[in-house]
């Protein structure tokens, strides 16, 4: 059997304790392997060892299965990737068995692949030519209004210029008119593009054609009235139609080169009316048939699209169960014969014969005329932590999980932290109304929690929708501490009777306590309602509130130390019973416990006496009389004997276990060639394996480690007795700064606009109120309390007993790639 981590003194079903775990091996044959990773797969409870890890992703056996499955993944996201720009939704079709064979599978996909690309290729096409004819229609209509008038301005400037001959020229006057100039009888020929610009460029366009071509150029734009597709990239452009009159070549060269940089699409535009004309009818009929052509592909590519997404989900799963099932059988080592696979992998033991129908069902449905061989392995290998949870104990175990995964069989903080949790998030929220809000907001997710979890929620919603449960026993708390603290948005109300005071006469404020007197027995249940608004008020809820969090942080820090007890019996470390558990208990009792006590006494009693007087002089003058601080007879005795054993528990957990690991560490060693000559019992034999295991480790053992190690532990704990104790008051802060909060927001807004009989102001004082309450008190409050509790949890309470070293239980399940889709 494997190691159990401290022999069997606590039983399996232990609720602090994780699970049993035992290294299995399974040999396999070749011919089952797939079927039987697969229903092992379905099966969830075995964590595969990797036995090949020297080797690299691709010498392994099924690297070219792995990489057949990633093609097949790939298409699948190219599938999704069409049909969500499609906006065609995949069926949520019940995940079966499909009789889809792997291979006709991957033979489907591609070929669906083929098509669609093909489809994709002629629609692009199409489009393009569509979206360019388009543009030239748009040309034609802009062009045709005003080409001939300017091609009258151009000729009118070519006479004129003919005309007015002269011989001189300068560096100031046009190439053109120069050229003209020096040979009059030259016939000048004006070639004329025309096109579309983005709008944005048209300045810089103009601009650079009339510099690249010294003004020899004659351009007019036009802004189009509507967004046009542009045909190379296929977004919704603003562009100007363009015409440019030119004379010669060069220029046309460049103008050319400017069009292509600032990618402005050019078109033929006829000089002759009639082609014209006929130009505008050939593109409108062009444009019509491309028009029904395209709708033809985009109806014949959203069929093909939704014949995907029927059977899309089933076989997404399957490449990715088949993908799975390829990296689990590349963890097993393959036989030298290549007839067999070996695994091993961790498994609970309450699984074995679950494991082992698993390993039956499958030699016989895939026909084998050899089956697996299931066996246990004896180790030394530290097991995974498994721990069975439900909807309501998964958010609290992970609240534990985010500060360690606990070490196999350690006592599991997650148990007391569903009680815990909640209680200190509530001693610092405390008010009945906000509970009550809280309560509201979490029934609802849990009341459609079936419907929520298959949707899809955004970062916040999921983690609130993850700690619903956890939210509604924060909110339950909080109305329980609410009605203690008797106060319902900072409102008292006498739900359990009436005060136990009254005025004394009928001049008699209700703002103070001046003037009243106890008439009655004391108010049931919670603080009395008289103390708010008084006084008082703040004096007797610090005080109260204060005690309340040593009380609440001193029983915490006990539970804690209690735990490591039953951790050390557990695991039969009775060094640690006696060197570690015993004298911390007395150290922190004999401060904090007797504070806690004087703390019940002097509530008891109604004693005057000042308790931070006596614990600071209980180590400054301890012979001292008390006084008017003596809570009891005998406390200068009791005290004298606390703070001497304080004293003496320092150096109990200091300097006593090191000297004696380092004596147990001789004696194994030193006897180590005599204990291998006991008997066969398996209990002494697995005793004696943990000696010559640490015989091994003689070596590595040194004394000044462990006592530097252990002398850090005691300074540690020692100091943090003090400020761990400390750190409770959070509860009192956090619950006054809640409830001063409250109140303002109540006496300051709500009051107020009610106060102003005013309509308007009512209701703007209300939405104010509302607000921020929910803003403040409910959201940032919520979160502030939340994150002091998880504090007080991680550091104050699990440093006492949790080591947090261990590592989770990942069993290879289909169930958790389903989740991870999801």
């Amino acid at each position: 059997m494997a190691r159990g981590g401290g022999g069997g003194c606590c039983p399996q079903m232990d609720l602090m304790r994780s699970e049993a775990m035992q290294l299995v091996q399974v040999i396999i044959p070749a011919e089952s392997a797939h079927l039987t990773v697969s229903y092992l797969g379905d099966l969830g409870l075995l964590q595969f060892k990797d036995l090949n890890a020297e080797k690299s992703p691709f010498q392994r056996t099924y690297a070219a299965q792995i990489k057949r499955c990633s093609e097949m993944a790939r298409k699948l996201r190219f599938f999704k990737e069409q049909m969500s720009k499609a906006d065609i939704t995949t069926s949520p079709t019940q995940l079966n068995e499909t009789h889809l064979d792997f291979d006709d599978l991957e033979i489907k996909l591609g070929e669906l692949e083929a098509e669609l690309t093909e489809v994709n290729a002629n629609n692009e096409k199409l489009q393009r030519t569509y979206n360019e004819l388009l543009e030239y229609h748009t040309v034609l209509q802009k062009a045709g209004d005003f080409f001939y008038s300017a091609q009258r301005t151009a000729a009118a400037q070519q006479r004129e210029m003919e005309a007015n001959q002269s011989g001189q020229t300068s560096l100031e006057s046009p190439l053109l008119e120069q050229e003209m100039s020096n040979d009059p009888s030259k016939q000048v020929k004006l070639g004329s593009l025309s096109g579309l610009v983005p709008k944005e460029k048209a300045m810089a366009f103009e601009r650079i054609l009339f510099r690249a071509t010294r003004g020899n150029i004659f351009l007019r734009q036009e802004p189009v009235d509507e967004p046009v597709t542009d045909p190379v990239s296929g977004e919704k452009v603003t562009k100007n139609a363009f015409v440019i009159f030119y004379s010669g070549e060069r220029a046309k060269t460049k103008i050319l080169k400017i069009c292509d940089a600032f990618n402005a699409n050019r078109y033929p535009f006829p000089e002759d009316v009639s082609k014209q004309l006929h130009a505008v009818q050939e593109v409108s009929g062009k444009i019509s048939e491309l028009k029904a052509t395209i709708d033809m592909g985009l109806a014949h590519r959203d069929s093909i699209l939704k014949n995907i997404a029927s059977d899309f989900e089933q076989w997404n799963h399957l490449a990715k169960k088949e993908k799975a099932i390829y990296h689990t059988l590349n963890m097993l080592s393959v036989d030298v014969t290549k007839k067999c696979l070996v695994a091993e992998g961790w498994s609970p033991v309450f699984a074995s014969v679950q494991i082992q129908d698993a390993l039956q069902r499958a030699t016989v449905d895939s026909k084998s005329q050899v089956g697996s061989i299931f066996q246990v392995l004896n180790t030394k290998e530290s097991p995974p932590t498994y721990f069975q949870t439900n909807k309501f104990t998964t958010a609290f175990q992970e609240i534990v999980d985010a500060y360690g995964v606990a070490k196999y069989q350690e006592a599991n903080p997650g148990v007391f932290t569903i009680v815990t949790f909640p209680f200190l998030f509530a001693v610092m929220f405390g008010d009945w109304g906000h509970g009550i809000c809280l309560l509201l907001a979490t029934l609802y997710l849990i009341i459609r929690e079936k419907k929520l979890a298959s949707q899809k929620l955004g970062d916040i919603m999921e983690m609130m929708f993850g700690g619903r449960y956890v939210i509604m026993m924060m909110a339950v708390f909080s109305i329980y501490t609410g009605l203690i603290y008797n106060e319902f948005f900072s409102v008292p109300f006498e739900l359990f009777g009436k005060s136990a005071y009254e005025c004394r006469d009928p001049s008699c404020s209700d703002a103070t306590t001046d003037g009243l007197i106890k008439v009655r027995d004391a108010y049931p249940f919670g603080v009395d309602p008289v103390w708010h608004g008084s006084r008082s008020e703040l004096p007797f809820l610090n005080s109260l509130k204060m005690k309340m969090s040593i009380l609440l942080g001193v029983a915490q820090m006990n539970l804690g130390i209690v735990i490591s007890y039953f951790n050390a019996k557990f695991f039969r470390n009775s060094l640690n019973v006696w060197y570690q558990f015993i004298p911390q208990l007395i150290f922190l009792n004999s401060l904090f416990g007797y504070l806690s006590l004087l703390i019940i006494i002097k509530w008891c009693t109604g004693s005057k006496a000042d308790l931070y007087h006596v614990m600071i002089y209980m180590f400054l003058s301890p012979t001292d009389e008390l006084g008017e601080n003596q809570l009891f007879s005998g406390q200068k005795t009791v005290q004298l004997v606390l703070l001497l054993l304080a004293l003496v528990s320092v150096p109990w957990m200091l300097i006593p276990k090191p000297l004696l690991l380092k004596k147990q560490h001789q004696q194994r060693h030193q006897g180590h060639q005599y204990a291998m000559l006991q008997g066969t019992d398996e209990s002494v034999g697995a005793e004696l394996g943990e000696h010559h295991e640490d015989a091994h480790d003689h070596e590595e053992f040194e004394f000044s480690e462990v006592f530097v190690h252990q002398l850090i532990h005691t300074i540690e704990f020692v100091l943090g007795a003090v400020s761990n104790t400390a750190s409770y008051l959070r509860l009192w802060a956090l619950s006054l700064a809640h409830s001063e909060l409250s109140t303002v927001f109540y006496d300051k807004v709500l009051l107020t606009a009610l106060g102003l009989n005013n309509i308007f102001a009512l209701i703007i004082g209300g939405i104010v109120f509302v607000f921020a309450t929910v803003g403040v008190l409910l959201v940032m409050e919520t979160l502030s309390a939340f994150l002091h509790a998880l504090r007080l949890h991680w550091v104050e309470f699990q440093n006492k007993f949790y080591e947090g070293d261990g590592y989770k239980f990942a069993p290879f399940s289909f169930a958790l790639i389903r989740e991870e889709e999801d």
